[in-house]
């Protein structure tokens, strides 16, 4: 009898954190269609799971993603019948970027076209001292497709994006901190717990103040300085309606830990 394959996207649950990890090692985890539609489901069940208050995505230890799956890319047709094969496909990558609960990207090895774009869709990215982040899509004729080449700008700026994307430079994991496309660089031994220990701190926070702060924090990003500013003074405001708030001031004043209900 012959055993069931491993799913290409494994998940754990550890309390109010889920870790959701890419699991095609042999491919150094490329995205394919079916493991970026079981990405998206999984996703969409810890979303809407009230038990679960941060999720960490990880690969394996050579690779975050080194990139789409070309394999299953290089024969599509060209025009209209490519763009109706790929926009669904693409969409997953938005979907991750508009999850309301934070996601930490833990990378280590290759972070390379669509896993970079992957990672940049994160709100955090934890990297290993052997991670490499690159777009080299251009060596293949085409461009970012997922987000890279407006994720990777508002993170690096211009002049950087336009060299990553034009000619396919790569960055180490100490470079890519120094320029602000990762928030944090470990060993890899202890890359996964640092990650889940992050995301164990975000889980003990008020939900929505980190929904609000995520929010706020794109629009600076995504907007103009004063529609960004006005997003976030609307999303400060509308915290005081919540429970969460006046625990989390309460707590303080009290000199207790809070206990966030999400309310």
């Amino acid at each position: 009898m012959n055993a069931q394959p491993e799913p290409e996207v494994q998940v754990e649950r550890d309390g109010a954190v889920a870790i959701v990890t890419l699991n095609r090692p042999r491919a150094l985890n490329a995205l394919s269609s079916t493991l970026m539609k079981a990405l998206a489901s999984a996703l969409d069940e810890l979303e809407a799971s009230p038990d679960i208050r941060a999720i960490v995505l990880t690969g394996g230890p050579r690779a975050f993603a080194a990139g789409a799956d070309i394999s299953e890319m290089k024969d599509l047709a060209s025009g209209k019948a490519a763009r109706a094969a790929l926009s669904e496909h693409l969409a997953r990558w938005d979907r991750v970027g508009r999850l309301k609960k934070p996601v930490i990207a833990a990378v280590a090895g290759y972070a390379l076209g669509g896993g970079c774009e992957l990672a940049l869709a994160c709100d955090l990215v934890v990297a290993a001292e052997d991670a490499v982040f690159g777009q080299p899509e251009v060596q293949l004729g085409v461009i970012p497709g997922a987000g890279g080449t407006q994720r990777l700008t508002r993170a690096v700026g211009k002049a950087l994006a336009m060299d990553m994307v034009l000619t396919g430079r790569r960055l180490a994991a100490r470079e890519a901190l120094e320029r602000g496309l990762v928030s944090r660089v470990v060993a890899p031994e202890v890359l996964l717990d640092e990650a889940k220990r992050l995301a164990r701190r975000l889980a003990e926070l008020a939900p929505l103040a980190l929904r609000a702060a995520k929010l706020s924090v794109a629009a600076a990003c995504d907007r103009g300085l004063d529609s960004g500013l006005k997003a976030e003074r609307e999303a400060f405001y509308g915290l005081f309606d919540t429970s969460d708030q006046a625990e989390g001031m309460r707590a303080f004043v009290e000199k207790r830990p809070p206990v966030f209900e999400g309310k």
